[in-house]
């Protein structure tokens, strides 16, 4: 399987560092979410950050796989 196009969204801060709210990368399914950040965005410092793969919260470290929506979002407060 070869690249596909994998619809990142960005939000907070998030969106902030990395000049957009969505986009469409092209991402290989052996690439890990923190693979895909480092490529994109190398200052910004996964720790911070949670992922979620397509719609439920996922590891840095795991393959993508046929994934077809990355997000990453900051740290929330609320009350």
């Amino acid at each position: 399987m070869g690249r596909m196009p994998v619809k990142l969204l960005a939000f907070a801060q998030t969106r902030d560092a990395l000049g957009f709210h969505e986009r469409f990368i092209d991402c290989a399914p052996g690439e890990t979410p923190r693979s895909i950040l480092a490529r994109l965005a190398p200052a910004l410092d996964p720790a911070a950050l949670r992922v979620a793969v397509d719609g439920e919260y996922g590891d840095w470290d795991a393959p993508i796989g046929a994934a077809t929506e990355l997000a990453l979002i900051p740290p929330v407060s609320g009350g």
